[in-house]
């Protein structure tokens, strides 16, 4: 409605990657978020094991434990932002009535 009608197709075309790309954005924050948390986890329960002594196990657990509850806060914070950027992601999509 105010553009060349030469640019056209490219906006379109624009438009359509904007629209997959911003839940695909998301998802993948989520995921890598979700995963690298419980990566670190399972590797200091795994210095037990690879160090095959068990003084290491009160300090390795207690970072482990220490890791899981930052976890929950990431998680919280992680919902907070997919909320947030979700219902702006929408709001963008819709169109306000004048």
């Amino acid at each position: 409605h105010g553009i060349p009608v030469a640019l056209a197709p490219i906006l379109f075309v624009v438009e359509i990657l904007g629209l997959f790309t911003k839940p695909f954005a998301l998802a993948v924050r989520l995921f890598a978020n979700m995963t690298a948390g419980h990566i670190v986890i399972l590797s200091l329960i795994g210095l037990i094991f690879i160090l095959k002594t068990y003084f290491v196990a009160p300090v390795s657990i207690s970072f482990a434990l220490f890791i899981y509850l930052l976890e929950i806060l990431v998680a919280l914070i992680q919902a907070y932002i997919f909320t947030i950027l979700s219902s702006l992601f929408i709001g963008m999509a819709v169109h306000q009535e004048h």
